[in-house]
């Protein structure tokens, strides 16, 4: 129990340390299209993500993959601003968007898990419960963004109340700033 413990731990503040401003903008945006009656769809969408997180993290420290550093964060921020434009385009098709968004979700999430590859490898590598480990680590990633998603679906159900249109403002908004956050760590992190 106590090494589920530490990886759950290292899993849940993956996203919710300051170091994760790219991971939680990542997940807000991905979340916030959706109204709180939609919230089954939003955590289906969300553990998508999980499981492509959660795919190259473990071909990373089984060592079947290893990818070049500087590509992988030059492509997360693009991922997110992807998934922000996609909003700004799908905000008022919402219903119709879900077929898209799960495989892109999925393929998302392979690219952020490259991100955090090398710092889990070298971590559980020396680890005899390595599947534990990354089970762990993941369930912990995943109550994060369980969090995360709601503190969005929260936040746009109060404003819906109080307002008609103000879902989709949160959405253009949220969205414009998410994308300009990411379009900014693009190109810092170019990397030709």
């Amino acid at each position: 129990m106590k090494d589920f413990i530490f990886y759950f731990k290292i899993g849940w503040s993956h996203i919710m340390s300051q170091d994760a401003t790219d991971h939680l903008f990542f997940i807000a945006v991905l979340a916030i299209i959706y109204s709180f009656a939609n919230w089954k769809k939003v955590l289906v969408l969300v553990t998508a993500f999980t499981i492509g997180h959660a795919i190259t993290l473990f071909m990373s420290v089984i060592d079947l993959i290893r990818v070049n550093t500087e590509i992988v964060e030059f492509l997360i921020p693009c991922t997110i601003l992807v998934t922000a434009v996609m909003n700004l385009f799908l905000q008022k098709k919402q219903e119709t968007s879900h077929a898209i968004q799960y495989p892109i979700a999925l393929g998302f999430g392979l690219i952020h898990g490259l991100g955090y590859a090398n710092y889990i490898r070298m971590m559980l590598s020396a680890d005899q419960q390595m599947v534990w480990g990354l089970f762990s680590f993941n369930i912990g990633l995943e109550a994060g963004q369980i969090v995360v998603v709601g503190l969005v679906l929260l936040t746009v159900w109060v404003s819906s109340k109080i307002h008609a249109n103000a879902h989709l403002r949160w959405v253009s908004f949220v969205s414009v700033f998410v994308l300009l956050f990411a379009l900014k760590l693009a190109i810092e992190r170019f990397p030709f």
